[in-house]
């Protein structure tokens, strides 16, 4: 008998996941969006099997489910429809903030097993129309297990994200995760803002390089989402720029005194993580293949 995985939420990642997971298992792709041109948009495309326009009925059919909307969206729908979910079913999330999504599935019936997940992909554009299959081909899964997850759901997880392309599944606990993510994402897409903040962003136009154009590629971002991850995890984010802030300031001031030595010293010393950064990257994936 055919199970089915609802997907709740048809942007650019929930989209990207229903492309990704057809064909998974004995599972049917369920789509579910408020926005009748998304869910036309999804079958004439074949991103889903089928689609449904009421949650109550895709959550009453749903194996396994994700939660593919923005940070409060997601806590707002496990608070509004959490006696919906079908009894034994899976629930998920692909939020880039764990530690608020975990507190809200706290009010999820004990009958639903609840992990929180992040698949490590994106992009700089929104909506369906962008979702890709290979959107998470080479992309690291993050997981972050806790006491309302059956270790079946867990196994089936890794299964997904095998399927879908990831190159791992790396399991750590919210506060990790969120400690994690606003230095490696958050503080990133808040360096590209910064950046095109300069108000002489424009008389600049047409001497850009490839430095330039990778390092300010997130801030064209969809503001109402980064709005909510940022404010949602204000705390680690908040950290992690004030050691920003520090080592900048270390640089400025180097220029400033004409110290070249101890310029030279942290260019150094950057350089030479990276490079190592580098070499363990390249080291995991001749392991990989």
């Amino acid at each position: 008998m055919k199970k089915n995985i609802v997907i709740v939420g048809l942007g650019l990642i929930g989209g990207s996941m229903a492309r990704a997971l057809r064909g998974f298992e004995d599972f049917d792709v369920v789509g579910v969006d408020v926005s009748q041109p998304t869910l036309r948009y999804a079958l004439e495309q074949g991103v889903v099997d089928r689609t449904e326009e009421d949650p109550v009925r895709a959550l009453a059919q749903g194996d396994l489910v994700f939660l593919c909307l923005h940070p409060q969206g997601i806590l707002d729908f496990m608070d509004r429809h959490r006696e919906h979910f079908k009894k034994g079913a899976m629930v998920t999330d692909v939020c880039g903030v764990k530690g608020a999504v975990l507190e809200g599935a706290a009010a999820l019936p004990e009958y639903v097993s609840f992990l929180g997940g992040h698949p490590m992909a994106g992009s700089e554009r929104s909506g369906i129309q962008h979702s890709v299959t290979h959107m998470f081909r080479g992309a690291h899964y993050i997981l972050t297990p806790n006491g309302q997850t059956k270790p079946e759901h867990l196994e089936l997880m890794r299964r997904v994200a095998a399927y879908i392309g990831c190159v791992d599944v790396v399991e750590t606990s919210p506060e990790q995760h969120d400690a994690i993510i606003a230095y490696t994402s958050q503080m990133m897409h808040i360096i590209a803002v910064a950046v095109c903040d300069d108000p002489s962003l424009f008389q600049y136009r047409g001497f850009e390089g490839g430095s330039f154009r990778g390092c300010t590629r997130v801030a064209a971002l969809d503001v109402p989402l980064w709005t909510q991850l940022f404010t949602m995890n204000a705390g680690a984010l908040c950290g992690a720029l004030e050691r920003l802030e520090e080592n900048l300031r270390g640089y400025r001031m180097a220029l400033q005194t004409g110290d070249r030595a101890g310029l030279v010293d942290r260019l150094s010393n950057a350089a030479a993580r990276k490079r190592e950064m580098n070499r363990l990257d390249q080291f995991e994936q001749i392991n990989n293949d």
